[in-house]
Protein backbone atom coordinates (compact mmCIF):
# COMPACT_ATOMS: atom_id res chain seq x y z
CA UNK A 1 0.00 0.00 0.00
CA UNK A 2 2.02 3.47 -0.85
CA UNK A 3 2.22 5.89 1.69
CA UNK A 4 0.69 8.94 1.72
CA UNK A 5 3.66 11.00 0.59
CA UNK A 6 4.23 8.80 -2.40
CA UNK A 7 0.36 8.91 -3.13
CA UNK A 8 0.59 12.65 -2.80
CA UNK A 9 3.73 12.58 -5.65
CA UNK A 10 1.48 10.67 -7.92
CA UNK A 11 -1.44 13.04 -7.64
CA UNK A 12 0.83 15.92 -8.12
CA UNK A 13 2.51 14.01 -11.09
CA UNK A 14 -1.13 13.46 -12.95
CA UNK A 15 -1.79 17.07 -12.49
CA UNK A 16 1.17 17.96 -14.34
CA UNK A 17 1.24 15.46 -17.15
CA UNK A 18 -0.62 17.42 -19.54
CA UNK A 19 2.24 20.58 -19.25
CA UNK A 20 5.18 18.66 -19.06
CA UNK A 21 6.86 15.66 -20.76
CA UNK A 22 8.30 12.55 -19.08
CA UNK A 23 11.80 13.17 -18.75
CA UNK A 24 10.85 17.08 -17.50
CA UNK A 25 8.38 15.19 -14.39
CA UNK A 26 11.72 12.88 -13.58
CA UNK A 27 13.24 15.63 -13.72
CA UNK A 28 11.16 17.99 -11.25
CA UNK A 29 10.50 14.82 -8.31
CA UNK A 30 14.15 13.59 -8.56
CA UNK A 31 16.24 16.81 -8.04
CA UNK A 32 19.79 15.84 -7.16
CA UNK A 33 21.51 16.16 -3.33
CA UNK A 34 24.72 18.72 -3.90
CA UNK A 35 27.30 16.87 -1.82
CA UNK A 36 30.94 17.59 -0.53
CA UNK A 37 33.51 17.31 -3.15
CA UNK A 38 37.20 16.09 -1.80
CA UNK A 39 40.14 14.62 -3.50
CA UNK A 40 38.48 11.18 -2.23
CA UNK A 41 35.29 11.17 -3.69
CA UNK A 42 35.95 13.70 -6.98
CA UNK A 43 38.24 12.86 -9.96
CA UNK A 44 38.49 15.76 -12.48
CA UNK A 45 39.90 15.28 -16.11
CA UNK A 46 39.39 16.59 -19.75
CA UNK A 47 37.42 15.34 -21.81
CA UNK A 48 38.35 14.31 -25.41
CA UNK A 49 36.42 17.40 -26.56
CA UNK A 50 38.17 20.06 -24.33
CA UNK A 51 35.74 19.89 -21.75
CA UNK A 52 36.00 19.80 -17.76
CA UNK A 53 34.99 16.25 -17.11
CA UNK A 54 34.07 14.43 -13.42
CA UNK A 55 34.04 10.78 -12.05
CA UNK A 56 32.00 11.05 -8.77
CA UNK A 57 32.67 8.03 -6.40
CA UNK A 58 29.96 6.72 -4.11
CA UNK A 59 30.14 4.51 -1.00
CA UNK A 60 26.82 2.78 -1.64
CA UNK A 61 26.36 3.00 -5.48
CA UNK A 62 28.20 3.24 -8.94
CA UNK A 63 30.45 6.23 -9.70
CA UNK A 64 28.59 8.91 -11.89
CA UNK A 65 30.07 10.18 -14.71
CA UNK A 66 29.94 13.85 -16.15
CA UNK A 67 30.58 14.85 -19.72
CA UNK A 68 30.81 18.13 -18.92
CA UNK A 69 30.93 20.02 -15.63
CA UNK A 70 30.12 24.50 -15.09
CA UNK A 71 32.81 25.37 -12.43
CA UNK A 72 31.25 28.50 -10.56
CA UNK A 73 33.12 30.84 -7.85
CA UNK A 74 30.17 31.82 -5.29
CA UNK A 75 32.73 34.55 -3.63
CA UNK A 76 34.20 35.21 -6.96
CA UNK A 77 35.97 38.69 -5.39
CA UNK A 78 36.49 38.19 -1.28
CA UNK A 79 36.74 34.43 -1.89
CA UNK A 80 38.20 32.88 -4.96
CA UNK A 81 39.38 30.11 -4.09
CA UNK A 82 36.46 28.48 -1.86
CA UNK A 83 33.15 27.06 -2.17
CA UNK A 84 33.56 26.14 -5.94
CA UNK A 85 30.29 25.01 -7.25
CA UNK A 86 30.51 22.44 -9.94
CA UNK A 87 27.50 21.98 -11.65
CA UNK A 88 25.65 20.38 -14.29
CA UNK A 89 25.62 22.74 -17.65
CA UNK A 90 22.09 24.49 -17.98
CA UNK A 91 19.89 23.64 -20.48
CA UNK A 92 17.01 25.25 -22.44
CA UNK A 93 14.63 22.40 -21.90
CA UNK A 94 15.69 21.67 -18.05
CA UNK A 95 16.22 25.25 -17.33
CA UNK A 96 20.22 26.29 -15.10
CA UNK A 97 22.00 22.88 -14.34
CA UNK A 98 22.21 21.50 -11.34
CA UNK A 99 24.63 21.63 -8.38
CA UNK A 100 26.93 18.12 -8.40
CA UNK A 101 28.63 19.33 -5.39
CA UNK A 102 30.53 22.18 -3.47
CA UNK A 103 34.78 22.23 -2.84
CA UNK A 104 35.75 23.74 0.27
CA UNK A 105 39.04 24.87 -0.97
CA UNK A 106 40.42 24.54 -4.32
CA UNK A 107 43.98 24.15 -2.82
CA UNK A 108 42.79 20.50 -1.19
CA UNK A 109 42.99 18.91 -4.72
CA UNK A 110 46.01 18.07 -6.13
CA UNK A 111 48.56 20.44 -8.40
CA UNK A 112 47.43 19.06 -12.00
CA UNK A 113 43.78 19.64 -10.81
CA UNK A 114 44.09 22.61 -9.33
CA UNK A 115 45.75 23.97 -12.87
CA UNK A 116 42.61 22.64 -14.73
CA UNK A 117 39.99 24.10 -12.86
CA UNK A 118 42.02 27.42 -12.51
CA UNK A 119 42.44 27.49 -15.63
CA UNK A 120 38.51 27.30 -16.85
CA UNK A 121 38.18 29.85 -13.73
CA UNK A 122 39.88 32.53 -15.03
CA UNK A 123 38.54 31.95 -18.14
CA UNK A 124 35.05 32.66 -16.99
CA UNK A 125 35.89 35.28 -14.45
CA UNK A 126 38.33 37.28 -17.04
CA UNK A 127 38.45 41.20 -15.24
CA UNK A 128 40.82 43.22 -16.34
CA UNK A 129 42.21 45.78 -13.96
CA UNK A 130 41.74 49.48 -14.46
CA UNK A 131 44.75 51.63 -14.76
CA UNK A 132 43.65 55.03 -16.32
CA UNK A 133 40.68 56.61 -16.63
CA UNK A 134 40.03 59.07 -19.82
CA UNK A 135 36.74 59.96 -19.72
CA UNK A 136 32.94 59.38 -17.93
CA UNK A 137 30.28 60.79 -20.27
CA UNK A 138 26.91 60.32 -19.92
CA UNK A 139 24.64 59.86 -22.93
CA UNK A 140 20.40 59.33 -23.22
CA UNK A 141 20.49 57.38 -19.50
CA UNK A 142 24.00 55.47 -19.45
CA UNK A 143 26.90 56.39 -18.42
CA UNK A 144 29.90 55.36 -21.01
CA UNK A 145 33.73 55.23 -19.65
CA UNK A 146 36.51 55.30 -21.73
CA UNK A 147 39.26 53.44 -19.27
CA UNK A 148 43.16 52.01 -20.08
CA UNK A 149 42.77 48.33 -18.50
CA UNK A 150 45.02 45.28 -18.12
CA UNK A 151 43.25 44.38 -21.41
CA UNK A 152 44.03 47.53 -23.61
CA UNK A 153 41.75 50.46 -23.93
CA UNK A 154 38.31 49.81 -23.94
CA UNK A 155 34.60 51.91 -23.55
CA UNK A 156 32.24 50.03 -21.35
CA UNK A 157 28.77 51.31 -20.50
CA UNK A 158 27.13 51.37 -17.30
CA UNK A 159 22.99 51.62 -16.42
CA UNK A 160 23.73 52.82 -13.39
CA UNK A 161 26.97 53.98 -11.97
CA UNK A 162 25.68 54.20 -8.29
CA UNK A 163 25.23 50.72 -8.07
CA UNK A 164 27.22 49.92 -10.81
CA UNK A 165 30.68 50.98 -8.54
CA UNK A 166 31.05 48.87 -5.65
CA UNK A 167 33.62 49.10 -2.82
CA UNK A 168 34.75 45.88 -1.63
CA UNK A 169 36.37 45.18 2.10
CA UNK A 170 40.09 45.52 0.58
CA UNK A 171 39.08 48.59 -0.85
CA UNK A 172 39.10 47.97 -4.17
CA UNK A 173 36.56 48.50 -6.29
CA UNK A 174 34.43 46.54 -8.57
CA UNK A 175 32.30 47.91 -11.48
CA UNK A 176 29.96 45.67 -13.09
CA UNK A 177 28.80 47.14 -16.67
CA UNK A 178 25.58 46.47 -18.25
CA UNK A 179 26.75 43.40 -20.18
CA UNK A 180 27.83 41.76 -16.55
CA UNK A 181 31.78 42.41 -17.59
CA UNK A 182 33.46 43.21 -14.72
CA UNK A 183 36.40 45.69 -14.01
CA UNK A 184 38.13 46.01 -11.19
CA UNK A 185 40.80 49.08 -9.62
CA UNK A 186 42.59 47.58 -6.42
CA UNK A 187 43.62 50.46 -4.87
CA UNK A 188 41.66 53.62 -6.16
CA UNK A 189 44.03 56.02 -4.37
CA UNK A 190 46.70 55.04 -6.81
CA UNK A 191 44.78 55.87 -9.78
CA UNK A 192 45.93 59.54 -10.87
CA UNK A 193 44.05 62.46 -9.72
CA UNK A 194 41.80 62.88 -13.27
CA UNK A 195 40.94 59.15 -13.12
CA UNK A 196 40.46 59.53 -9.75
CA UNK A 197 37.96 62.70 -10.11
CA UNK A 198 36.16 61.13 -12.45
CA UNK A 199 34.75 58.50 -10.19
CA UNK A 200 34.90 59.73 -6.57
CA UNK A 201 31.18 60.61 -7.18
CA UNK A 202 30.48 57.28 -7.33
CA UNK A 203 32.35 55.72 -4.72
Amino acid sequence: MPTASETKKENTKASVDLEYTDEEIEALFNKRESVPLTPENAHFYRSKGGLISLRLSHEDAEDEIFERVVVIRSFPVSDPDEYISIREPSTKRRGNGAEIGMIRNIKDFDGETVALLCEELERRYFTPEIKKIYSMKEKFGYSYCDALTSAGKITFVLNNPYSNFRKLENGSILISDMDGNCFIIPDPDALDKNSYRKIEIYL
